[in-house]
C-alpha cells in the first residue's frame, strides 16, 4: 500500500470531549480517552490536540510511503522521531500515535482485502472473553453516594463469545431490578448507593457467572492511607481488605488493590485467579517488567493508547505470553465508535477483552468480535 493522504480532525468522544481521528488514504481510526488515567501513562498528545492535528494535516514525509506488513510501522516510528528529533516515538502523543498507526492498519487491510485482524497476524484464532462492567463507582460515576471501587466487573466462562456477550446482557438486566436503578456511568456502568460489600453481596447471587472488581486503589489513596467512607486504611490493612474481600466473595477478578507505585503491595494480594495491574503498568514495558521482576501481577490490562505505539504494544503481548501473564486488552471511559479493538484483542491473542457491556460505544466492538467468531466459524 502507497499512503497518498493523510488527515486527521477533532471529534468527540462518549463523554462529549475532544479526541483525535486520523485517515489515511479515506480510511479513518479514532483514539478513545481516559478519565481515569495513571501517573505512567504516555501523555496523549505532544503538546495539545490541535497541535497534532494541524500537524498530521501539513506533514509530507508520509506521501508515497510503502507499507506492507504491520511490523512497516516502524518506517512511520522513524520518520516522527527524525523530524521531531524525538528520543522515543511515545513524545509524539499517545492519542495521536495509536490513531495514526491504527489509521494504516486499517488502510492496509482494505488495501489487501482482508480483516484488521488479519494484519496483526493472519494465523490468529484464539477468542478472548468478554470482561464487563456491570456497575460503576469511584471516578466513573457521577452520584455522590457511591461505592469507593470502579467498577464491578462480570466475567463469563463460555467457550462462545457471542454466548458470554448474551449471558453478560442477561446479568446486567436483572441487576438493574435488583438495584432498582437505571443511571449509568459514562461507562456505562449502574450507578448505585451501595457499598463496595453490598455489590459483590449482590452479584454473589448469580452463580453462572464469575465476577470481580476494578478497585483503583490510586483514585481514593492520600497521604499514605485509603481513604473509605468508613475508615483509613494504611497498607497492611488495604491488603487485609482485598484478601478477605477475595476469599468472601470468590472474587475471580481484582485489578488495581493498591496505589500504582506500589509493586510489593500488589504482591501481597493473594488469589488463585486474577491479579490484575493497570495504573500498576500502565502498558509501558518497563513497569510490566518491573512487575513481573517483583511478582506483583499475573494479569494486565493493555490499553494501546496508555502506550501510543502498537509496536510496543505487540511487544507488551510477547513479554507476557513469554512469563504466563494474562492479557486483558481495554477500552477507556471515553471512547468511540472505532471498533478495531476486537480486531487487535483476535489479532494479538488476547485472554481478555475488557469493553463494557452496554451503550453503542460498547456495543461496537462486542458486535465486531461476534462477526468475528460468526465469520470463522461458518
Amino acid at each position: 500500500m502507497i499512503i497518498k493522504a493523510v488527515g486527521a480532525r477533532a471529534v468527540k468522544d462518549s463523554r462529549g470531549e475532544n479526541t483525535i481521528e486520523v485517515s489515511i488514504n479515506k480510511v479513518h481510526a479514532s483514539s478513545p480517552s481516559g478519565k481515569s488515567t495513571g501517573i505512567y501513562e504516555t501523555k496523549p498528545y505532544r503538546k495539545s490536540l490541535k497541535w497534532n492535528v494541524d500537524f498530521l494535516n501539513k506533514i509530507k514525509e508520509f506521501d508515497n510511503l510503502e507499507i506492507n506488513s504491520f511490523d512497516d510501522l516502524i518506517k512511520i516510528e522513524r520518520l516522527l522521531k527524525k523530524k521531531l528529533k524525538l528520543k522515543t516515538v511515545k513524545g509524539f502523543g499517545a492519542n495521536a500515535l495509536f490513531a495514526l498507526e491504527s489509521a494504516i492498519l486499517k488502510a492496509l487491510a482494505k488495501d489487501k482485502g482482508i480483516e484488521l485482524w488479519q494484519v496483526v497476524n493472519p494465523k490468529a484464532k484464539k477468542f478472548p472473553t468478554p470482561v464487563g462492567n456491570a456497575v460503576g463507582g469511584g471516578l466513573h460515576s457521577s452520584n455522590k453516594n457511591k461505592p469507593e471501587f470502579q467498577e464491578f466487573l462480570l466475567v463469563p466462562k463460555e467457550k462462545s463469545f457471542s454466548k458470554n456477550v448474551r449471558i453478560m446482557n442477561q446479568v446486567y438486566s436483572k441487576l438493574k431490578v435488583k438495584l432498582k436503578t437505571k443511571t449509568k456511568n459514562d461507562e456505562g456502568g449502574l450507578q448505585t448507593s451501595l457499598s463496595n460489600d453490598e455489590v459483590f453481596e449482590t452479584l454473589s447471587k448469580f452463580k453462572n457467572i464469575r465476577f470481580g472488581t476494578d478497585i483503583a486503589a490510586s483514585s481514593f489513596y492520600k497521604k499514605g492511607k485509603y481513604n473509605y467512607k468508613e475508615n483509613k486504611f494504611d497498607k497492611k490493612e488495604q491488603i487485609n481488605y482485598v484478601n478477605d474481600l477475595i476469599n468472601k466473595y470468590n472474587l475471580f477478578y481484582v485489578e488495581d488493590a493498591l496505589d500504582e507505585k506500589d509493586f510489593t503491595g500488589f504482591a501481597k494480594v493473594k488469589s488463585r485467579n486474577l491479579i490484575v495491574g493497570d495504573d500498576l503498568t500502565a502498558t509501558q514495558i518497563n513497569r510490566l517488567e518491573k512487575a513481573i521482576r517483583k511478582k506483583s501481577i499475573n494479569a494486565i490490562i493493555i490499553k494501546p493508547n496508555q502506550n501510543g505505539s502498537l509496536l510496543e504494544v505487540k511487544k507488551v503481548f510477547e513479554i507476557c505470553k513469554k512469563h504466563k501473564i494474562k492479557t486483558i486488552l481495554s477500552h477507556r471511559s471515553g471512547e468511540t465508535l472505532d471498533n478495531s479493538l476486537a480486531d487487535y484483542a483476535f489479532g494479538f491473542g488476547a485472554d481478555y477483552i475488557k469493553c463494557g457491556i452496554v451503550t453503542k460505544w460498547r456495543r461496537s466492538k462486542l458486535d465486531r468480535m461476534v462477526e468475528i467468531e460468526r465469520k470463522l466459524r461458518r
